[in-house]
């Protein structure tokens, strides 16, 4: 899974947390095999998209990350 990795600085990727429960990110792919950043709490699971490089950590274009659903 290493070539989904985004390229963020270190020091970004200790700061970055889903918004809506605060848990840590890991890097992941979609079902289409595009890039996302998941949400590792248990309860919360949602996928958040990244366009263009850029990771877009609003709920509201999250989704529920693959095989939590």
């Amino acid at each position: 899974m290493s070539d989904l990795l985004l390229p963020l600085e270190p020091w970004i990727r200790e700061i970055l947390r889903c918004p809506a429960c605060g848990s840590t990110l890991a890097d992941g792919a979609a079902g289409d095999g595009s890039t996302e950043l998941r949400c590792e709490g248990e309860a919360c699971a949602l996928a958040y998209p990244v366009r263009n490089g850029i990771p877009v950590l609003l709920v509201d274009e999250a989704v529920p990350a693959a095989g939590t659903v």
